[in-house]
């Protein structure tokens, strides 16, 4: 991870601005002036219009090494970065219409417990399992990797395991409680992804934490390791349970899909996803839908039938599973969204209106 060279004061201005506001992102863009995103919301903090070669300037000198490299080979790079005394930070340097820009997210000093997400007390449940893949889905900016930090999070205070993450970067530093916890950041500590998994599975680990997976070698590593009795928790760019499966089994050529789905339905435990919503009390919240996988899951799964994985969260609520629109409601109940917000957001609005009915 790199540290603030000297010299670098304009970068940390504006970095320590993103902390004092509470911010999550800073947003380099040439010809606009600085931004921050605050509670999803972009708002400009910066005194002038930015330039590409000035963004280039302010972050191309605090990349790590690999992550230089990789942005003179390819013109994007991800890397991490500390401030001694402000924070650390997760950045991404890209082009765009030709000239440099930069996302820049605060990384948060302190691992979330689950009940201070504001999650339902059901996705406890998946740090309960002892085998099998657990997904966890949304579009960028859910909350998913804060979502699987408290699930490790809690593995950790309960459980004496090994736990190893993989991660680019590493977002959450996690403590050594009852778990012994190995953390592999990709670029400093393995040059990808799937040399980092094919590593990790000759290091004896029982729990296989996977920041996110983006490649097809990456999703046969996982789903094979949580096949052969690890617990492999991940998170995916998707936007529902059903969008989740599709997303694993279509990143294969077509030959090998129905192979995938075969390995898949076997090895999945539960799927989660989760979106952030603006509350009226402030702040955001998760809605979220989850399904703990059963026998009729995994035959839909196979069969490629993923229409019907609705009513498998419906069928199995006693297990733990839950719809978006039961998620929604409580969401209604505790105050954080009126009626016609949540309806904005529900996929089957008549489930809604009847949940709502029976508050």
């Amino acid at each position: 991870m790199a540290n603030a060279p000297l010299g670098n004061e304009k970068l940390t201005e504006l970095l320590a601005e993103l902390t004092r506001r509470g911010a999550s992102d800073l947003l380099l863009v040439g010809g606009t002036e600085a931004a921050v995103r605050l509670n999803g919301e972009v708002e400009k903090i910066g005194d002038h219009p930015l330039a590409g070669p000035e963004i280039e300037e302010l972050i191309a000198g605090v990349l790590s090494p690999a992550a230089a490299e990789q942005y003179r080979n390819a013109q994007i790079a991800d890397s991490s970065y500390r401030i001694p005394g402000l924070g650390r930070f997760r950045i991404n340097l890209h082009r765009e219409r030709g000239k440099a820009a930069a996302t820049i997210r605060a990384l948060p000093v302190k691992v979330p417990a689950l009940d201070e997400l504001g999650l339902p007390t059901e996705v406890a449940n998946l740090a309960g399992f002892r085998r099998g893949l657990v997904l966890i889905g949304g579009a960028a900016g859910a909350g998913k990797s804060t979502t699987l930090a408290a699930l490790v999070n809690e593995i950790n205070k309960r459980d004496a395991r090994h736990i190893l993450t993989i991660e680019d970067p590493v977002e959450y530093e996690h403590q050594h409680l009852r778990s012994v916890i190995e953390q592999v950041e990709v670029g400093t500590d393995a040059p990808d992804f799937p040399t980092a998994l094919r590593a990790a599975l000759r290091q004896a680990p029982d729990v296989l934490v996977v920041g996110e997976m983006r490649d097809p070698e990456s999703m046969a590593i996982a789903v094979s390791a949580a096949e052969t009795g690890h617990l492999v928790l991940s998170t995916l760019h998707t936007t529902d349970v059903a969008s989740a499966v599709s997303r694993i089994a279509d990143s294969f050529p077509a030959e090998r899909q129905n192979t995938i789905r075969q390995e898949l339905s076997m090895a999945v435990s539960a799927i989660l996803s989760q979106t952030l919503l603006p509350s009226r009390k402030g702040g955001r919240v998760p809605a979220l839908e989850m399904l703990m996988i059963g026998y009729g899951a995994r035959q839909h799964i196979r069969r490629n039938a993923l229409q019907h994985l609705h009513q498998e969260i419906t069928m199995t609520k006693g297990k733990g599973s839950i719809t978006l629109e039961e998620s929604l409601a409580r969401l209604v109940r505790q105050g954080h969204l009126e009626r016609d917000e949540a309806a904005e957001f529900a996929v089957h609005p008549d489930d809604l209106k009847s949940l709502l009915r029976k508050a």
